[in-house]
């Protein structure tokens, strides 16, 4: 009999499904959490200045790393509601990705010139106006409670914002650093802990710069989801009734949100409609156990031999 692969059967299986909720307002509250910490961003380099406190002005630079993941959260929330066109097939998804690939770079040389500034401090430490550091040190630690809470709806199931929280929740504990510093400077003048703090910030950012950057190159990549086990997934596709083998099965991300499946299901010859019903059940154990929202899959009847052209991921007996 011959092969069902019509429109039917070989259905491109891409439901346009609404991801997770990021929460109400989430492009809002997002550009209300960027304006006040660039705000504050100026604040704390005023300050830094003033004090000649190097924590300080370390806190501004990461401060701006706080700028720019609220800023590509947003960007990414904003771009995304463009439509796909003969162009870009999937969107605008990625560029947000290439954004934090330039971000990631532009981070890790900030950490550096943190480095090489500390170093020259920690051989003539000089006098740190502590006063000022306790206080900016505070108000700064005010400030990404705020801004961290203001962002936290939505984090639980979105990637996006859940980035953006941690972000700013490792602030508040890099500013409360520099107001103990602050403290300990007040009553011991023990001026080398402003650029120890200091060293420790930047190190903070550059651990961020990297998380940033393996991110963006496994996406960019087309890596399969950390979280996915193949194996298991190839196992619980063949529990599936009616699908006999699967091979040529490749899964990917478009975004941290967004994830793509292709496969070849080998299946028993039979109507165009008992096949989409299996499309159906496959769709929907994938969306339920994998949160795969997007899925090609290309019947095959178990009669038509592949002749091994494809890339078999498990063999029956």
């Amino acid at each position: 009999m011959p092969e069902t692969h019509d429109h039917n059967s070989h259905e491109h299986d891409h439901i346009h499904h609404h991801h997770a909720p990021t929460g109400k307002n989430a492009g809002f509250r997002l550009g209300l959490s960027l304006i006040l910490t660039l705000a504050f961003v100026a604040v704390e380099v005023i300050a830094g200045f003033w004090s000649n406190s190097l924590a300080l002005l370390t806190d501004a630079a990461h401060n701006i790393t706080d700028v720019i993941a609220l800023g590509l959260s947003w960007y990414a929330i904003r771009i995304a509601t463009r439509p796909a066109h003969a162009n870009k097939t999937f969107g605008y998804h990625r560029g947000g990705i290439l954004v934090a690939l330039f971000n990631a770079a532009s981070l890790g040389l900030i950490a550096l010139g943190i480095f090489n500034e500390a170093w020259h401090r920690f051989q003539a430490p000089p006098e740190v106006h502590s006063g000022i550091l306790i206080g900016v040190g505070t108000l700064a630690f005010i400030v990404n409670i705020v801004t961290a809470w203001i962002v936290k709806e939505g984090s639980e199931n979105d990637l996006n914002m859940r980035s953006a929280f941690l972000h700013l929740m490792g602030d508040v504990f890099s500013t409360l650093g520099a107001v103990v510093a602050g403290i300990i400077i007040l009553f011991t003048g023990w001026n080398w802990l402003d650029p120890l703090v200091s060293v420790l910030i930047g190190g903070l950012i550059l651990w961020n710069a990297w998380g940033i950057l393996r991110q963006a190159i496994h996406i960019l990549l087309e890596s399969t989801p950390g979280d996915i086990d193949m194996e298991k997934l190839l196992g619980d596709l063949k529990t599936i009734p009616g699908v006999e083998n699967v091979h040529d099965l490749h899964v990917w991300s478009i975004t941290e949100n967004m994830r793509m499946l292709s496969a070849h299901i080998v299946t028993a010859d039979q109507p165009i409609s008992a096949g989409a019903r299996l499309q159906q059940a496959t769709r929907q154990m994938l969306a339920e156990r994998y949160n795969i929202q997007h899925a090609t899959l290309q019947l095959e009847c178990a009669s038509c031999n592949t002749g091994g052209v494809f890339c078999e991921l498990g063999h029956t007996d």
